[in-house]
């Protein structure tokens, strides 16, 4: 059985959020979005968390969040920088930000040489979605040559904000359950008629909300990074002159399923999803976790 390393995205320092919003607390005792997130993993058998962030504010983040579970599960740190590009790419002059989830990933291969999980700092997945990809991840070759890795998949409905737009990966899955596509919408809305996406030429394309959506919980093994060198460097040949293009993970995924290169299953889950994307979605974040340790999914306090 392999032992599961859970990678934590949380480089975004949450310009819509407006702050750090990896350090806001949203359980009764203080806890933090990712502190539910490690206690999940590790009661589920994950044996390693490696956060991604940005080296300026890492004391703060080590200091609030990593020191929390030292004595818990074992801890490292990779720091996505904005310079650190495939051979022959320089980082064009304007550029701010990050090259997004995939770069962010790219960050860690010198950290991870097992099977790994890849969540985003501020998303809420639920006790369920850990133990499907660990238990999928537990028990994974990467012998085969055609490389098999997975998702968990939530329904589009209920992983929408009541407070502006979010951005999801729309999945096309085939009837063995693999993944087939992923879509990338950036600006879906919720209405009193449906979710709808808001297209770049001003148009808008009526969803139906039982669509499966990625939300960046992926299960990967070591060798999806030389994937993602690859397809990133030709990422950058089209886009690097876009200040504000992003390289997405499932941008990268759905390369590899169109080249043949990797099989996605897509898992199954019981478990609830919410995010802090905007500063009013604490509060529903907040009651969610509170309804939580009511019925017994949680303890009051974590520690």
């Amino acid at each position: 059985m392999n032992q599961v390393t859970l990678l934590v995205l949380a480089a975004g320092m949450g310009s819509r959020y407006g702050g750090l919003k990896q350090l806001d607390p949203v359980g009764p005792n203080g806890e933090t979005v990712i502190d539910y997130s490690v206690f999940d993993a590790i009661r589920a058998g994950f044996s390693k968390v490696v956060f991604v962030i940005r080296e300026e504010f890492s004391e703060e983040f080590t200091e609030s969040i990593g020191s929390r579970f030292v004595d818990k599960i074992a801890v490292e740190y990779a720091y996505q920088d904005i310079n650190k590009l495939p051979d022959g790419f320089n980082v064009p002059e304007g550029r701010i930000k990050p090259w997004g989830t995939g770069h962010a990933i790219l960050a860690a291969s010198e950290l991870i040489n097992e099977p790994f999980a890849v969540i985003n700092a501020d998303d809420f997945y639920g006790k369920d979605a850990y133990a499907q990809i660990w238990n999928y991840l537990s028990n994974i070759s990467d012998k085969n040559e055609k490389k098999t890795y997975c998702m968990v998949g939530y329904p589009l409905r209920n992983t929408l904000s009541e407070n502006g737009s979010v951005s999801r990966g729309v999945c096309s899955i085939n009837t063995s359950g693999q993944l087939e596509s992923v879509k990338e919408l950036t600006k879906i809305v919720k209405t009193e008629k449906g979710p709808v996406n808001m297209t770049e030429d001003g148009g808008s394309l009526m969803l139906e909300g039982s669509e499966i959506v990625s939300m960046n919980m992926w299960g990967f093994t070591p060798i999806i990074f030389d994937h993602l060198e690859r397809i990133f460097s030709c990422f950058l040949e089209e886009n690097l002159g876009d200040l504000t293009s992003e390289f997405y993970i499932p941008f990268a995924v759905d390369s590899m399923i169109k080249e043949s290169d990797a099989s996605v299953e897509v898992l199954q889950t019981s478990s609830n999803w919410f995010g802090v994307t905007y500063k009013e979605d604490k509060s529903f974040v907040q009651k969610s976790i509170n309804s939580l340790i009511l019925v017994g999914e949680y303890p009051s306090a974590l520690t």
